[in-house]
C-alpha cells in the first residue's frame, strides 16, 4: 500500500498522493472499527480509543518519527506552512466536535437543565457527525480544487503514458485493501484474548496497539518521504490522515451504527482523558508548524509527548 501511494504521489503531486495514502491507510482503521462495531455496544470504548490513537498517533508519533528520520540526514527541512496551518485548524474543529459532546453529557447528567437526559448526547453526536463530514468534503474542495496551488496538489505528469502507468498502482492499492479487510477480521477476533492474556486496559489497547497496527501504511510511507526530504508529502500523509480520522471516519462510524440498528448508537462522547489528549495534540501541532521548518529535535519532543500519553493510557488500567 505504501509503495503504491509513493509511486502515485510522483505523478499526481503531494496533495493527491497524500490523500490517497491517508485514505487507503485509514481503510484498515475503518474496517477494523466496523468489524468491532458489528459486535455491539460493548466495543464502543475500544472503537473510540482506536480513533483517538489514530489521531494522536499520526500527528505526534508518525510525524515525530518522520522529523527525526529526515532531520538526521538533512540539517533543516522546510514544508508548506499553509498546509500545516490548515491541518491544525481542521484538527481544532475535530477537538471542538469531541469537547462539546463531553460537556453536553456532563451538563445533562448534572440535572441542572430540566428535561435534559444524558442519552440526548446521541442525537447531538449524529448532528455533529454530519457537520464534521460536510466540513471534510469542503476542505477537500479547498485543497484539491480551488487552492490546490497552495498545497502542492497539482498533477506533475499529465501525459497519457503516465496516466496508464497509474493503473497498476491503483490495482495494487485495491488488492492491499482487500487483504487488509481479511486481516482486520483476524485482528478483531484476537483482541479480547490479547487483552486478557496481556492484562491491557481498553484505552491502551485501542489507542496505542490497534492504532499503530491500523496505521502501519502511513507510518512507513511518511518516514520514507521525510528521508527523501519530501516534507510536504509527509505532512499531507500524517496530518491528512489524522484529519480524515476525525472528520470522516468517526462520523462514518456514528452513521454506520444507526444503519446497523445498534442500540444505543455510537456517539462522539469521548472520555475526559481522550478529549484532553486530542486538544493537547492540536496545540503542539500548531506550535511545530508555525515556522514551516522542522529538525530532528522537534521530532524527539513530539515522540516524547506521545510516549507520555501512552504511559498515561497504560497506567489507567
Amino acid at each position: 500500500m505504501g509503495d503504491a501511494t509513493q509511486n502515485l504521489a510522483k505523478s499526481l503531486g503531494a496533495g493527491i498522493g497524500g490523500l490517497l495514502n491517508a485514505t487507503f491507510g485509514n481503510a484498515a482503521e475503518l474496517i477494523i472499527a466496523l468489524t468491532m462495531l458489528r459486535q455491539g455496544s460493548q466495543m464502543y470504548p475500544l472503537i473510540k480509543a482506536s480513533l483517538t490513537g489514530s489521531m494522536i498517533g499520526n500527528a505526534l508519533f508518525v510525524l515525530g518519527a518522520s522529523f527525526v528520520a529526515g532531520g538526521f540526514l538533512h540539517r533543516r527541512q522546510r514544508f508548506n506552512r499553509t498546509a500545516a496551518g490548515m491541518g491544525a485548524t481542521l484538527l481544532a474543529l475535530a477537538a471542538v466536535g469531541l469537547i462539546i459532546p463531553a460537556i453536553f453529557y456532563h451538563v445533562a447528567r448534572s440535572g441542572k437543565v430540566a428535561g435534559l437526559e444524558p442519552h440526548a448526547v446521541e442525537f447531538l453526536s449524529e448532528e455533529i457527525a454530519v457537520v464534521l463530514a460536510i466540513t471534510y468534503l469542503v476542505s477537500l474542495v479547498f485543497t484539491l480544487v480551488t487552492h490546490r496551488d497552495l498545497f502542492g496538489a497539482e498533477t506533475t505528469s499529465s501525459n497519457g503514458g503516465a496516466r496508464s502507468s497509474q493503473w497498476p498502482q491503483i490495482m495494487k492499492l485495491l488488492v492491499a485493501t482487500a487483504v487488509t479487510a481479511w486481516v482486520s477480521h483476524v485482528l478483531v477476533g484476537a483482541i479480547e484474548h490479547a487483552r486478557d492474556a496481556l492484562g491491557l486496559n481498553e484505552l491502551f489497547l485501542g489507542a496505542v496497539v490497534i492504532a499503530v497496527i491500523g496505521n502501519a501504511a502511513e507510518h512507513t510511507t511518511a518516514v520514507v518521504m521525510a528521508v527523501k526530504n519530501e516534507m510536504d508529502a509527509t505532512l499531507q500523509i500524517t496530518i491528512g490522515s489524522a484529519i480524515q480520522i476525525a472528520l470522516f471516519v468517526a462520523p462514518t462510524l456514528v452513521i454506520a451504527s444507526l444503519l446497523m440498528g445498534q442500540s444505543p448508537p455510537l456517539d462522539l462522547h469521548f472520555s475526559l482523558m481522550e478529549t484532553i489528549v486530542i486538544a493537547v495534540t492540536v496545540v503542539i501541532l500548531a506550535i511545530v508548524g508555525q515556522d514551516g521548518e522542522s529538525n530532528w529535535l522537534e521530532g524527539v519532543v513530539m515522540l516524547a509527548v506521545y510516549g507520555i500519553i501512552a504511559l498515561a493510557f497504560f497506567n489507567l488500567g
